[in-house]
């Protein structure tokens, strides 16, 4: 005997009508930033106050190219006297000679401290200081003086500092010298963020402190190292335009302000100087991507994230460790 027992079906559920949220504020938003942009676009095409056609046939003229070609070397130059020399403070900073270290903070205080602006037009007039600049035994005349010889000289070589600490030399070593006290802090900061383990291990390995240095420290520390030395670079750019004040001729700003004091054009000149340091600045961007790409293989999602916060550490000149809590 069999027991048949009716089950109800289950009514199926109503599809769900989704409704999509709606976010009015952010189409106002684009309203007003269209109408912006409409705004700007309007005032560059029909404000005659920029004179394009004016602008576009001087901005690429071979003096302005030659500015170009001096600014970029200014760039160059001025960034590998700050690196190498950044490098080697930060490696007194962190060593155990209290001398060293002591030296390094007074170097980093002062050109930290001191406008590029100023130091730029201090380093122009240091022929002020010197009519020549001798290189020998320090203090030749002094001992000649303490033996009874009269008119003793012990220098090797010289030259006139009017002549040679003048003009791009000068605007160089002020630059240089003072992106030196930025990049030893962003060193430091880079190679302290390397775990000690790494430096412990070597040693027991036998190595020296320059191989460990060399080897093992700065390779891990460039993550940390390179963003902010790309910003460094970037900032340092637009810090060549001082130097005009110097002055130096062959620098880009120098050169379009001429042509704009010339001309009486000086307003489409400063727009062109803006252009062509958007287009120096994009390239110089474009490279730090590459580079912060290469230096970052191997390190995932959050690694990345903790070598942006080092970076951020670095840039502001302090100190950084282990970044937890990413």
């Amino acid at each position: 005997m069999s027991v048949e027992t009716d089950t109800p079906e289950r009514a199926r559920p109503e599809p769900i009508q989704a409704v999509p949220v709606r976010h009015p504020g952010r189409w106002v938003a684009v309203a007003v930033i269209g109408v912006l942009v409409a705004m700007f676009v309007h005032l560059l095409v029909t404000n005659k106050a920029f004179n394009w056609s004016f602008m576009v046939d001087e901005m690429f003229r071979p003096p302005i190219m030659e500015g170009v070609r001096g600014s970029i070397a200014l760039l160059l130059t001025a960034m590998l006297i700050g690196i190498v020399l950044g490098i080697v403070l930060a490696i007194m900073r962190l060593s155990e000679n209290p001398i060293l270290r002591g030296v390094a903070w007074a170097y980093t205080w002062f050109f930290r401290a001191v406008p590029r602006l100023v130091l730029a037009i201090l380093f122009g007039n240091l022929g002020i200081l010197w009519a020549r600049i001798e290189f020998g035994l320090p203090f030749d005349r002094q001992i000649g003086a303490l033996f009874g010889v009269d008119d003793f000289e012990a220098r090797l070589f010289g030259f006139s500092a009017l002549e040679v600490l003048a003009g791009f030399v000068a605007g160089m070593l002020a630059l240089g010298l003072s992106e030196a006290a930025y990049m030893a802090e962003i060193v430091r900061a880079g190679i302290q963020s390397v775990d000690e383990g790494q430096t412990e291990a070597a040693q027991a390995l036998g190595m020296r402190r320059g191989q460990i240095l060399r080897r093992i420290v700065l390779p891990q520390a460039m993550r940390v190292i390179v963003p902010p030395t790309g910003n460094e670079t970037i900032a340092m750019l637009k810090d060549t335009s001082l130097v005009a004040f110097v002055p130096v001729s062959t620098e880009l700003f120098f050169q379009l302000r001429a042509v704009g004091s010339r001309t009486f054009q000086v307003f489409p000149m400063l727009v062109a100087a803006t252009i062509w340091y958007l287009l120096l600045t994009s390239v110089l961007l474009v490279g730090q991507y590459y580079l912060e790409r290469h230096f970052s293989k191997g390190v995932g999602r959050s690694g990345r994230a903790k070598t942006k916060l080092r970076g951020i550490a670095a840039e502001a000149g302090g100190a950084t460790g282990k970044v937890d809590g990413v």
